[in-house]
């Protein structure tokens, strides 16, 4: 089977001309203003055309009426990017058989596999046949077996005609990384996505099982008002089937994506827990609530440039606050405490850190996002008032 990489490719991208896109940002402009949005036009266009994977697509998106609501308008989006799935793209590219899936497209890649879309199906292609730890392919598809909804359920497992491990999901058009680069969630939105995300969470820290890489695109949505499923397990421990290469006392460090990474892991607690994922869903919760072109709550660099674990930190840090010996008794016994090494910075409170956040959602991004061993369980986030009906 031979693909390319960039598969199905940016090529479309070339024939939209400077002049165009201009136009497409004023029309925006009538959307934005309409809407009252906080993005700006500009900001809207470059998102649709950074993530359309055809023209189609991105024309669909700049088409929007300021009279259509935001699931009309992203439902013809999802609309106009499977029909061209189905036509043009089957009349041009064929795509690849991958076992008795046909017509299978090319969509990302991970550390370990290839992502393919085969009609109302995601196949993900186990390309690197080592275990890189954490990342550990045939304890993912056993975990899998182990989970339910909301979590992505595993519909299929085989091998391909290279012998090559192929797990098979559900296709989800959108992730809460695309949705709201878009666009800003309303509360009803923000409320159903994350009742999945806690449940499938508590779902999983019931079993003793940790995600260690919760982030937006983990995140798979059927529309924008959900349901949600929590994908992406290749890095995830369990207590059994990763006891041997990962005792409970001494799990790798190396987990997470960018910003969403627990402090505890950054200072050497090689005895973390599921609070790492709690964590991790209230910085997203926190970046669903936010106003404004920049959402992020701390700032990463590229896990692959020089100094990006010390830049999370100081983020945090000049963020939050400083921890103390008070505020995180349980880091004086990490492997690189964080006390009386970096610089201080003063503690903040959360209606600083988020003033254009309800105080209803800081209430829970607070108790989420903090040091200490206090840090809600998804059970207790559920129950918080800001959640109430989804």
């Amino acid at each position: 089977m031979s693909h390319s990489p960039e598969s199905p490719g940016d090529a479309w991208k070339q024939g939209v001309t400077a002049s165009e896109r201009y136009d497409n940002i004023q029309k925006l402009q009538q959307f934005v203003s309409a809407a009252g949005l906080s993005e700006s036009a500009f900001s809207l266009e470059k998102n649709a055309y950074e993530s359309a994977r055809t023209r189609e697509e991105y024309d669909a998106f700049c088409s929007q009426s300021p009279f259509r609501s935001f699931e009309e308008d992203q439902a013809a989006t999802t609309a106009v990017a499977n029909e061209q799935y189905e036509g043009v793209n089957a009349q041009v590219d064929h795509g690849v058989d991958i076992g008795d899936y046909h017509n299978c497209h090319y969509i990302a890649s991970g550390v370990t596999a290839e992502v393919y879309r085969a009609g109302d199906k995601a196949l993900k292609v186990i390309v690197e046949i080592r275990n890189i730890e954490p990342h550990n392919p045939t304890r993912e598809a056993k975990l899998l077996g182990l989970l339910s909804k909301p979590c992505i359920p595993l519909l299929d497992i085989f091998r391909d005609h290279e012998q090559r491990l192929v797990m098979v999901f559900p296709y989800m058009p959108l992730t809460l990384e695309s949705l709201r680069e878009r666009i800003s969630l309303a509360d009803s939105h923000i409320r159903a996505i994350f009742t999945d995300v806690f449940t499938a969470l508590a779902s999983l820290h019931s079993q003793g099982i940790i995600h260690r890489d919760v982030k937006p695109s983990a995140i798979l949505l059927e529309s924008p008002t959900g349901p949600a499923y929590l994908s992406d397990f290749g890095a995830s421990w369990h207590p059994t089937l990763s006891a041997v290469s990962e005792p409970a006392d001494n799990k790798i460090l190396d987990i997470g994506t960018g910003p969403y990474r627990a402090p505890e892991v950054l200072f050497g607690n090689h005895s973390y827990g599921p609070p790492v994922d709690m964590w991790g869903a209230g910085v997203m919760l926190a970046e669903c609530c936010r106003q404004g072109a920049n959402k992020k709550l701390f700032e990463s660099r590229a896990v692959h440039e020089d100094g990006n674990q010390l830049g999370l930190i100081l983020s945090i840090f000049k963020t939050m606050g400083s921890p103390t010996r008070e505020s995180w008794p349980e880091a004086t016994k990490f492997r690189t405490p964080p006390f009386d090494i970096y610089r201080e910075f003063e503690c903040r409170s959360w209606d600083k850190i988020l003033p254009d956040v309800t105080e209803e959602w800081r209430e829970l991004i607070a108790a989420l996002v903090r040091y200490d061993s206090g840090r809600a369980t998804a059970e207790q986030a559920l129950k918080f008032p800001c959640m109430g009906e989804a």
